[in-house]
């Protein structure tokens, strides 16, 4: 993995589980496997972002690699169909890095109902003289209509995180059954209803070629006036271009983690839209989030060593419809 990413990792107490569980010497991190004489005797990698494709060739120089701890979410850009065909079995941290998209997400759409963004860029520019009931009649999140677009791990997170509160869940997920729908406690539509009759629509699809631009200008268009875009997904679901019409119109709102490119071009008009709350990318683990990444992972060491599954496995047969 990448140096900088294990020195955020990497505490004392996570060095000493790990010494205590394999011989590993913890302060070694390979981000580049060409420059590693010798991986003859490795048994396990430990990896995280900025993890190189582990490939044939590198295979042939690690016969007795048995299995992949991966510390993130996402295995599909280093773990090669060679990891697979030779049976190495992969763990993966996507479900607790879920935890914390799905509490970002749950409070964009609380406080992108409340209006909190807007309200606020009105009270610094007025000093507190704007009239907030009349100019924000609108405001609150009773018996309002969210959409999830996915049932994925973080979708179904949302959903769950979201029962408490008084608003209706709908969901659109061709994957996803009728009778799952009851189980999930929401109910199942369609995409095209689904925007056209939400308060909220939040992305939680993975990034394939079937879901570039999934909410695209004409599903932009059918949103309500006053309805709320929240994207914790990828950039690629939307049309950029057009949910950017839509927000300078000031017809909508968003909350974006994600767009495009990593960064917005610097002279994007969404920079200073008050009615778009933007973040770079910041919806995953972060800080303190880090260290469940990688407790799980040593958790995940821990049950490998003494010869039980892992609890968080990657299924090689949902891996092309996943993250």
């Amino acid at each position: 993995m990448s140096r900088t990413v294990w020195s955020d990792l990497c505490s004392p107490e996570i060095a000493r589980r790990l010494t205590t569980l394999a011989d590993v010497d913890p302060s070694v991190v390979v981000d580049d496997f060409h420059s590693v004489p010798e991986i003859g005797d490795v048994e396990v990698m430990l990896t995280g972002w900025g993890c190189p494709p582990i490939d044939e060739a590198v295979l042939q120089r690690a016969p007795r690699l048995r299995a992949i701890i991966h510390t993130a979410g996402s295995v599909r850009h280093h773990v090669t169909q060679a990891c697979w065909d030779r049976g190495i079995v992969v763990s993966s941290a996507v479900e607790e890095n879920a935890l914390p998209v799905a509490e970002y997400t749950l409070a964009a759409i609380l406080f992108s109902q409340k209006r909190v963004l807007e309200v606020s860029h009105a009270y610094r520019a007025t000093r507190g003289r704007a009239a907030w009931a009349t100019a924000y009649p609108s405001m609150g999140n009773y018996r309002r209509v969210v959409g999830i677009v996915g049932a994925s791990r973080i979708g179904r997170r949302v959903i769950e995180l979201l029962k408490p509160f008084d608003v209706d869940t709908l969901l659109a997920d061709p994957t996803v059954d009728a009778s799952e729908a009851v189980r999930l406690g929401v109910t199942l539509v369609d995409l095209d209803e689904l925007v056209s009759t939400c308060d909220t629509v939040s992305l939680h699809a993975p990034s394939l070629p079937e879901t570039a631009r999934l909410i695209d200008r004409p599903r932009l268009a059918a949103m309500r006036d006053g309805a709320v875009l929240v994207n914790t997904a990828r950039g690629a679901l939307v049309d950029e271009a057009a949910l950017t019409d839509e927000l300078v119109s000031g017809r909508l709102h968003a909350v974006l983690d994600v767009t495009d490119d990593d960064i917005l071009d610097a002279d994007s008009p969404l920079y200073d839209l008050p009615n778009v709350l933007l973040t770079p990318h910041i919806a995953g683990s972060m800080g303190d989030e880090l260290t469940r990444l990688v407790d799980h992972a040593v958790d995940e060491l821990q049950r490998w060593s003494v010869g039980e599954g892992f609890s968080t496995s990657v299924d090689r047969e949902q891996l092309d419809t996943s993250a």
